[in-house]
């Protein structure tokens, strides 16, 4: 099978390595790519958001099945592309409708979409710049912390809690007045805050039926603790101690089922990956948000512990085929931990060479901010790299990223010392 991988971060680097390992693979591209991915495939200079120029490489190299990591490509429609399109048609896209990526493209569309459906969630209201008075009344019948949700996409970076009263209605007055996440936040959901401890959970789907992935942690702070400003994720572990067989039944029965069942009443097309944001509070799972592709960096925890074929799985997916497909994972734990730039979330130095990649062999390094200049590889990124490792438990696997971290060098590097301690 000829194969299009479209995105350019830790998550694809991370679905490269382990699609380059399927018995039914004859050739994968990746557009763009990173330094990482292109030991697996070829990289080809096109934007995931450039249907044209993606549609005139697919038919030229007489492309089988695009896989979409990133959100943005499917927010913007690339399934519906693809649809629409009499020569492209037949060729498999890996990922929702645009109707179905609103389950992320569109936090106000995901908490009907669960009201609708009865599945667990905070409480919430959504506002406008035109509804901004009721907005500020609804806050003060609140009680702290207050969250505040950017609608659409804002990069990972579109959500507030805040503590201080007159400082969420500001904040509101700045996401709706002054635009604080540009169009994102043309609306503001504004939710109860829920109290627990948060996990990540996945599947795979053809619409019809489903595949659960492993669970995985992401840790989302910049600073130990949990402390300092949000970024992409600095760092994952998989699998989750407390999720436990009763936990995830909970989660099966009361979340999973009723969202693909929702997908498919509303003829919502739908056929790849679901991520759910959940938040356990007190025992019971609530979802915090869908995401409409794969976790960053929790990919780089969950597809290591995968053992069976990930393209034999696409294939279920693509032929509504999936119940027949198997799925199997690993014992192991797998911990993964990010090498940032110096500065990052904020204004950080590009460019910076990293040494030290060719002396690892306790983990998997996958690539999320690189480029190849010349023979040596180089920082491109906010997150440059995510050292993973296997372990017979979260702690072993822990200390081997953290070793094989101590044999790779970049100037202004920086990572969390603490994934992972929170549950060990």
């Amino acid at each position: 099978m000829r194969v299009l991988l479209l995105g350019s971060g830790g998550r694809e680097h991370a679905l490269a390595w382990k699609i380059a390992q399927s018995s039914i693979l004859d050739e994968l591209f990746i557009a763009p790519g990173n330094a990482g991915t292109k030991q697996h495939g070829k990289n080809i200079a096109i934007s995931p958001t450039d249907f044209e120029a993606i549609k005139k490489f697919v038919l030229e190299n007489r492309i089988e099945m695009v896989i979409v990591g990133p959100e943005e490509p499917l927010v913007n429609g690339i399934y519906d592309f693809f649809q629409a399109d009499d020569t492209l048609r037949k060729i498999p896209v890996i990922g929702p409708s645009k109707f179905g990526a609103q389950l992320e493209g569109s936090k106000d569309f995901a908490k009907a979409f669960m009201a609708r459906h009865k599945i667990p969630t905070a409480k919430y209201a959504t506002f406008t710049s035109e509804t901004l008075n009721e907005g500020l009344q609804f806050l003060q019948g609140m009680k702290a912390p207050y969250v505040l949700k950017a609608d659409g996409l804002a990069a990972g970076k579109g959500v507030l809690i805040l503590n201080d009263l007159n400082e969420a209605k500001n904040e509101l007055k700045s996401m709706l007045q002054h635009q604080k996440f540009g169009a994102a936040s043309n609306k503001v959901v504004i939710e109860q805050f829920l109290d627990g401890i948060e996990l990540s959970v996945f599947v795979i789907t053809d619409g019809e039926s489903f595949k659960l992935l492993p669970e995985a942690k992401d840790y989302k702070r910049i600073g130990e603790g949990d402390t300092g400003l949000n970024t992409g994720g600095m760092g994952a572990i998989s699998p989750v101690p407390f999720a436990d067989s009763g936990f995830m039944d909970k989660v099966h029965n009361r979340i999973i089922v009723p969202t693909v069942k929702g997908l498919k009443s509303e003829g919502i097309s739908y056929k790849g990956f679901i991520f759910f944001g959940l938040i356990n509070v007190k025992g019971d799972p609530y979802v915090i948000e869908y995401n409409c592709r794969m976790g960053d960096p929790e990919t780089e925890v969950v597809i290591p512990r995968l053992k069976s074929d990930i393209l034999d799985l696409f294939e279920g997916v693509a032929t509504n085929t999936l119940s027949e497909r198997d799925i199997q994972f690993t014992d192991k734990s797998a911990a993964t931990v990010m090498m940032v730039s110096g500065g990052y979330p904020e204004a950080y130095e590009k460019g910076k060479s990293i040494y030290g990649l060719n002396t690892i062999a306790e983990s998997i390094v996958f690539h999320a901010g690189t480029s190849a200049d010349g023979p040596s590889i180089v920082s491109a990124g906010g997150r440059v790299l995510a050292v993973t490792s296997y372990g017979k438990n979260i702690e072993v696997a822990v200390e081997k990223s953290y070793d094989s971290i101590s044999k790779i060098k970049f100037e202004g590097a920086y990572f969390r010392k603490d994934i992972g301690q929170d549950v060990i």
